[in-house]
């Protein structure tokens, strides 16, 4: 909160470039293009490789990776994807916004067989494509594929039509249609792995360029890798990586240069999110999914004067024949399971991979503590219970459901095996945009009352093994075969009810999460349309914007404040 009123401080400092002309708005189509990011592309294996077994016991799923990309399958995703910008004649152009490769920054190969792809598509269709870096495309390690390294390579994909380019960066523009001009800015760090590398020179180079276009009658559109919203709850702090420092301010500065629009990648989610700067100025960042996960989406824009429509394009189906060439190893049901239909076999593919990743890092090992140091046993058994939890069915004899009523928790009856099955379904929302997070939904009454029985039962078991061992093996002697500690708790939760001082205050600090996640801003994510840039700010909207700035910080804390009532409802008295 500090920082968005900083923000407006600073903001109110600045000169806005927003010098739009009064021409007529009209609903006429100017320029249509498809966006895509976050292609990751994998040369495809001779032959599948299994993933840790321990960890990933699936029997269609079992070659998922840690990342939940589909590595083998990325080639003929983009294939797929380039088909259908082919095919649609309205397409006119195509923008990447960035992580063309996997390992780009180590395999140029990798980059040379997306540029091939690529050219291929232009040479063919006569559509331009339009792309900039992400974070695994470059950098200036030693070794590294360099910026200059992947200008060469995607030479003819923007860069042969630049107007202005900035030194030491792959960031460039270039006219789109008519009307249009696309600001294509290297967000990437020369040498980190994934944070930005935002600098007062970038962000002041993409003001110049935008006055530039104005000056010279185009609108000025923007392309970048990493986020300038946040598109989930306390991104900046949760993901920081995925968006750049300052984001609020950066926003302020690109909202008042005239930037309506912004495309980006890197967070791997399809989110549209949009900010109104203190003189009045709106923005919209569309971050987009990455192609070779779940949902294997791409956008289709559409300007007007009036309005930017858009919409959400799905893969549905590669060539399996041609994957089965080239890549041995997938079963008979595997392929028939994609054939039925690529985007579910990737939704499935995708809570695989989640599992995966999240039980590979709920270990010692991953959480850095050694057995010699003194919260180890505390950390250990606390770990243990939490992954034995989510193993554990929902449902049946000696199931979580039954487990949690001895705590007078009701878990409500759902279609879920387990709680890695929730878990991960409510990933895979976040990822697809749009999330339907009701409150009174199944799903988050059943997550939020396995985070109370977690919450209670790790507790009383930590105090088991660790505060109460040595009269708990007295206790179990003489036939108490739960143990003194889980006995009070079970006991305590049958006269209080299942709200303790210390869930008061965890659930106080998840409200403001969970309903950012409940109340999605205005815009929808995947399908709908935004003001186009004919649309001008009046002087009133300006001189209102104080009175609503002050009347949405009211509003954010009503609706905290009923969430974190509700929520406490739903862990006192079980609503099922």
């Amino acid at each position: 909160m500090i920082e968005r009123v900083i923000s407006i401080i600073l903001s109110l400092g600045l000169i806005t470039a927003t010098a739009v002309s009064g021409m007529q708005a009209d609903t006429s189509e100017q320029l249509c293009f498809a966006a895509g990011s976050d292609l990751h592309y994998n040369e495809p294996e001779e032959e599948l490789t299994e993933t840790n077994p321990e960890l990933l016991d699936d029997p269609i799923f079992w070659y998922a990776n840690r990342r939940a990309a589909m590595e083998n399958e990325s080639g003929f995703i983009i294939d797929e994807f380039l088909r259908q910008c082919a095919e649609n004649d309205d397409i006119e152009s195509v923008l990447l916004a960035g992580d063309l490769a996997d390992d780009g920054k180590i395999n140029r190969k990798q980059h040379e067989d997306v540029a091939a792809k690529l050219e291929k598509f232009e040479q063919e269709t006569g559509k331009q494509v339009y792309v900039i870096n992400g974070n695994h495309d470059a950098s200036l390690n030693k070794g590294d594929t360099s910026f200059d390294d992947f200008m060469e390579i995607y030479h003819n994909f923007g860069y042969e039509e630049a107007i202005d380019t900035l030194k030491g960066t792959c960031s460039y523009t270039a006219d789109l249609g008519e009307k249009y001009r696309l600001i294509a800015l290297d967000s990437c760090s020369e040498t980190k792995s994934t944070e930005d590398g935002m600098t007062l020179e970038k962000v002041n180079w993409v003001k110049k360029c935008a006055k530039k276009a104005y000056d010279e009658g185009r609108y000025p559109l923007l392309m970048m890798h990493h986020n300038v919203l946040e598109h989930m709850p306390l991104q900046r702090l949760l993901s920081h990586n995925f968006i750049v420092r300052f984001h609020n301010t950066t926003a302020e500065i690109f909202a008042d240069a005239g930037i309506k629009f912004i495309i980006t990648g890197h967070e791997h989610c399809s989110d549209a999110t949009s900010f109104t700067s203190a003189l009045g100025n709106t923005i919209t960042d569309f971050s987009t999914t990455s192609l070779s996960m779940f949902p294997l989406a791409f956008r289709v824009f559409r300007f007007s004067e009036k309005e930017i429509k858009y919409e959400l394009k799905t893969i549905e189906k590669i060539d399996t024949d041609a994957l089965t060439a080239v890549t041995e190893g997938y079963t008979g049901e595997q392929i028939a399971l994609m054939n039925d239909g690529l985007n579910e076999y990737s939704k499935q593919f995708l809570k695989a991979g989640v599992t995966y990743r999240l039980k590979l890092g709920l270990t010692m090992e991953k959480i850095g503590i050694d057995e010699g140091e003194p919260f180890y046993k505390l950390v250990s058994t606390a770990v243990g219970s939490l992954n034995d939890t989510l193993d554990l069915p929902l449902y049946g004899e000696g199931g979580l459901q039954e487990k949690a009523k001895k705590f007078n928790i009701n878990l409500p009856d759902s279609q879920y095996k387990n709680g890695w099955d929730l878990a991960t379904e409510l990933v895979a929302w976040h990822y697809a945009g749009c999330e339907d997070f009701p409150l009174d939904s199944t799903e988050v009454k059943l997550f939020l009352n396995i985070v109370n029985y977690i919450l209670r039962n790790t507790l009383s078991t930590v105090s088991d093994e660790v505060l109460l061992s040595g009269l708990n093996s007295i206790m179990k002697k003489v036939g108490a075969s739960d143990g003194i500690s889980t006995g009070f708790t079970q006991l305590a939760a049958k006269i209080f009810g299942p709200v303790t001082a210390v869930e008061y205050m965890l659930l106080g600090i998840a409200s403001p999460v969970i309903e950012k996640f409940a109340n999605d801003d205005d815009v929808d994510d995947n399908n709908g349309s935004i003001a186009g840039y004919g649309t001008v700010t009046t002087a009133s909207q300006v001189a209102n914007t104080s009175a609503n700035f002050f009347s949405s910080i009211g509003r954010l804390f009503i609706n905290t404040g009923y969430f974190f009532r509700y929520i406490l409802r739903i862990f006192r008295f079980n609503l099922v």
